[in-house]
């Protein structure tokens, strides 16, 4: 699972939670802006990691944030929104370390085995006698199952996020007794936990439940964990989370964890006027802004974040391989990224893949191997592609100006600025960019209708295993493919891919893969740039995690 977030609303980002790739090499790349950029991405963490027992007993942890459009992160609609939300009222199943180990919660998981026979995987998972939901349905090996029916892709009425790793699965049967679910797969799947990250409570894993029943609202009697939901405003967004007094496991240390639904300027005037306690940034004006506040400090570490150019192949203009390929070849990343790290003092190379960072085992630059900045190349494509040069110095072709939109979220000067940068650098080889705004509010509209031409949007990764995410960006039947490219052939070739049980080899053919994939030039990714946060002092286990994930009932403030 990747979470989809806009850049701008990276302003707005609360708890960092689960995350997608390879295991991280642990190292730190210096974030100097000064000279040539590194080989390698920051992997650095900041954020104040306490144990449970260092942690105070009460007190409000306040953040921007609000339910968002879609609420389940199982959906293809959902974004990082839905799931930080999520994380503070659901089952935490699994989560990850900074550097993504595989860490199970024996609040759930009492045990878990893993083994083969005959080339197929089993695992069992004995899950703990004491967890059932709210509304007190048992957290048993029917909750497995509803998981794994709802997202296997076998019912395409499911908007299901990624079907890939549950469609590999081809039972999910009760073991010693209920609380045992036993999941038996076609093959061996190295990166089967990022599948049961959390469960779904079979209440809700029916069709029109899992689609619609978490639009704007909150089910708290299908959830379970340290906090419930306390109050939701649905007049002003403002949510509530309150301890659960059927938790069975430790104690949650907050008396409330609140989020205030506020947009990114005013996310940022209140973390200045201490009625939020946390801030993210993503320029050098943000971070000016949420720096020197006073009881306040700046968390600053590596990304689990990427933002790329989405262009959409269903519009008129786009449909043509080759105009996709000139307006790819238009664009220089590294005058935008140096656009979004001016004054930052921050440098990274550029990535080179949507599957895996740099600092991770298994990486290769897909990128830079099948699309590169080449302007001369792409009036060359053009003209041969019959698009003519016109005085007006707009191409034509049968009538046709070549003109496509960019979609611009909010008022947000940065992303102005690189909304600029791209009109400039296409406008030269004929292609007029008519820059079109949104609000921030109809982020999850827009992707859901693919009412774009060019979209610049952000993934924050959801678990450490890259591979995984194959189909779930290029796929052509994946409600996560926002370009609509992709061919039958090479969906076949992720799912053959998929299925090789070595993790090294399975990421060797899926960069591969990629590489053809991106072949199709409808997805460039652009840059991941570092995360920094402004966190009122003593807050504890809260910043820059990469791929780890806090439980919620370690969050709070430091003794």
């Amino acid at each position: 699972m990747r979470s989809r977030i806009a850049p701008a609303s990276v302003l707005t980002v609360a708890l960092a939670l689960t995350a997608t790739s390879c295991s991280s090499s642990g190292g730190d790349t210096p974030n100097s802006g000064k000279g040539s950029a590194p080989s390698v991405a920051s992997a650095k963490v900041d954020y104040n990691p306490q144990p449970y027992d260092n942690i105070k007993d009460g007190g409000t942890y306040t953040t921007p944030g609000t339910f968002d459009d879609q609420g389940n992160p199982f959906n293809a609609n959902a974004t990082l929104t839905a799931t930080r939300v999520w994380f503070w009222y659901n089952p935490d199943v699994i989560t990850y370390s900074p550097t993504g180990d595989v860490q199970y919660n024996p609040d759930y998981l009492s045990d878990v085995k893993v083994s083969v026979d005959g080339g197929n995987q089993r695992v069992v998972l004995t899950l703990n006698p004491k967890a059932a939901y709210n509304d007190g349905t048992p957290i048993d090996w029917r909750a497995v199952k509803a998981t794994w029916q709802a997202d296997n892709g076998s019912n395409k009425d499911y908007n299901a996020t990624n079907t890939e790793g549950y469609r590999n699965i081809t039972s999910v049967t009760r073991g010693a007794d209920d609380r045992q679910a036993v999941i038996q797969f076609k093959g061996v799947d190295p990166w089967w936990s990022s599948l049961f990250t959390t469960f779904l409570n079979p209440k809700a894993a029916t069709v029109a439940h899992f689609n619609d029943a978490y639009v704007k609202k909150a089910h708290p009697e299908w959830g379970a964990g340290p906090y419930t939901v306390g109050t939701f405003d649905t007049k002003s967004g403002n949510l509530t989370f309150v301890r659960n007094p059927k938790w069975w496991g430790k104690r949650g240390k907050l008396d409330k964890r609140v989020y205030v639904n506020l947009d990114s300027e005013a996310a940022v005037n209140a973390f200045r006027n201490g009625q939020v306690d946390y801030a993210s940034t993503g320029s050098a004006e943000g971070l000016k802004q949420i720096s020197g506040v006073s009881g306040t400090e700046i968390r600053r570490g590596g990304s689990p974040f990427e933002y790329s150019l989405y262009v959409n192949a269903k519009s008129p203009v786009l449909k043509d391989t080759e105009v996709r390929k000139a307006l790819l070849e238009s664009i220089d990343r590294a005058q935008i990224a140096k656009i979004q790290f001016q004054g930052l003092d921050y440098a990274e190379p550029l990535p080179g893949s949507a599957l895996l960072y740099s600092f991770q085992k298994g990486y290769a630059d897909n990128v830079s191997s099948v699309i590169t900045y080449a302007p001369d190349d792409a009036r060359k494509t053009l003209d041969a592609a019959g698009w003519k040069a016109q005085g007006s110095g707009v191409r034509e072709k049968n009538g046709t100006k070549l003109t496509v939109g960019y979609t611009l979220l909010g008022d947000d000067p940065l992303e102005k600025a690189t909304a600029n940068a791209f009109a400039a650098m296409l406008k030269p080889v004929g292609i007029q960019v008519d820059i079109k705004k949104a609000d921030e509010a109809d982020f999850a509209k827009i992707l859901s209708d693919r009412d774009f031409d060019l979209f610049l949007s952000g993934n924050r990764s959801t678990d450490p295993f890259g591979a995984r995410y194959l189909y779930q960006f290029y796929g052509t039947d994946s409600d996560s493919n926002l370009t609509g490219t992709g061919t039958p052939e090479l969906d076949k070739e992720i799912h053959a891919a998929s299925q090789i049980s070595d993790p090294a080899k399975q990421t060797a053919q899926a960069n591969a893969i990629e590489r053809k994939e991106l072949a199709q030039y409808a997805f460039l990714p652009l840059y991941s740039g570092p995360s920094v946060y402004g966190v009122r002092k003593g807050l504890a286990n809260v910043g820059a995690t990469i791929f780890g994930t806090p439980l919620p009932e370690t969050v709070g403030w430091q003794k």
